[in-house]
């Protein structure tokens, strides 16, 4: 068994995707951006060198603004709404004005409520870290992300979070779901109530009552800041639990989790909805390395390996990803310069294939 398979995204009751007619999985590929192509097409290469059961449908997500709105292209709407799968590639967001983040729009078009991000040392890949094992699901629609601001007066902005009841039960049930199924003995409720008590008192409160369904499962609450820091000074006390939280936390913590491993490179994410689920890299489109085949595949990797669990395609994720993991502990002339290696993205990915 892989020493990753905690990598799991799958919990009661959720669509797996359904084989087509040859007996393949029809599965939607949002290539992305800058180094999206590249790491995208290694996937693409890794999968078809492993024989797995996929059929890419790719599609393109260049949006548009309609009346003010940034608007995903249909084809790509019909394209992920048909196969409920999709595996993406890095998006740049803009900063500051024109469209809206495509992220932020491809969670909200399909109900993507729940950020999963496990984190786990690399066997082999040594960081100031060791022995990492950390689960954090991350509120995906709301909170401080809600979009709404406007301008009091000159100088003066105004940006109200919203927290409701519906979308931190949703979420808050989704991470008991996922310690239940992943073996994790315990849910941490990662909040500021102390500060905000309405907003993430509403959050706190609903974690309360939802516990209760799960009387095998401990349940405890922490500060934020009190997070950051246990996270920083030890992260093994966060092994074998599940992390949950508003949308802002999760972003930082998630990112901050990231570190301790080596970086977003090494970081599987999946976006998960009611009917729909997007895994994806997490990492940015890197425009300034991009078409020079020095782009890392990894993150995508390891998020298509919770793709192809939450498929039940766990012998196909449990050998790509021991390829993967293997490749990086077999020293730097096989691994990316963002791991400290010279390797280029084609003979890593060749390297993979050779570890398959």
């Amino acid at each position: 068994m892989s020493a990753q398979r905690q990598y799991s995204s799958k919990v009661a009751g959720q669509y797996l995707g359904t084989p087509n007619a040859n007996g393949r999985y029809n599965v939607t590929l949002i290539k992305g951006d800058g180094i999206g192509e590249e790491i995208s097409n290694a996937v693409v290469k890794i999968y078809e060198a492993a024989k797995v059961p996929v059929d890419w449908e790719p599609v393109d997500v260049t949006p548009s603004l309609i009346n003010g709105v940034t608007t995903i292209p249909k084809p790509a709407v019909d394209s992920i709404n048909k196969n409920k799968i999709a595996l993406k590639g890095p998006l740049a967001t803009p900063i500051g004005k024109g469209h809206q983040s495509m992220n932020l729009t491809l969670r909200r078009t399909f109900g993507l409520f729940a950020n999963v991000r496990p984190c786990k040392s690399v066997v082999g890949y040594k960081t100031p870290y060791d022995n990492v094992d950390t689960v954090l699901i991350r509120e995906n629609t709301e909170g401080e992300y809600s979009g709404i601001e406007h301008i009091i007066v000159p100088g003066v902005v105004q940006s109200i979070k919203l927290i409701t009841k519906k979308a931190s039960e949703r979420v808050i049930r989704y991470a008991f779901e996922h310690a239940k199924s992943t073996g994790r003995h315990e849910v941490i409720v990662v909040h500021k109530a102390s500060i905000m008590k309405l907003s993430d008192g509403l959050f706190v409160q609903c974690a309360k009552e939802i516990a209760k369904d799960y009387p095998e499962i401990k349940v405890s609450f922490e500060l934020i800041d009190n997070t950051s820091l246990k996270l920083a000074s030890d992260p093994t006390t966060y092994s074998k639990v599940v992390m949950v939280m508003p949308n802002l936390y999760g972003d930082i913590l998630s990112d901050l989790s990231s570190g301790l491993i080596g970086g977003l490179g090494l970081t599987p994410s999946g976006n998960m909805g009611e009917k729909v689920c997007i895994f994806e890299a997490v990492h940015g489109s890197a425009p300034d390395i991009a078409g020079k085949g020095l782009a890392n595949p990894t993150a995508l990797l390891l998020s298509s390996c919770m793709m192809l669990r939450h498929m039940s395609l766990n012998d196909y994720a449990d050998r790509i990803e021991t390829a993967v993991l293997k490749t990086i502990a077999s020293g730097p002339e096989h691994r990316t310069g963002d791991l400290r290696g010279t390797a280029s993205t084609s003979s890593f990915t060749d390297s993979i294939i050779s570890n398959l």
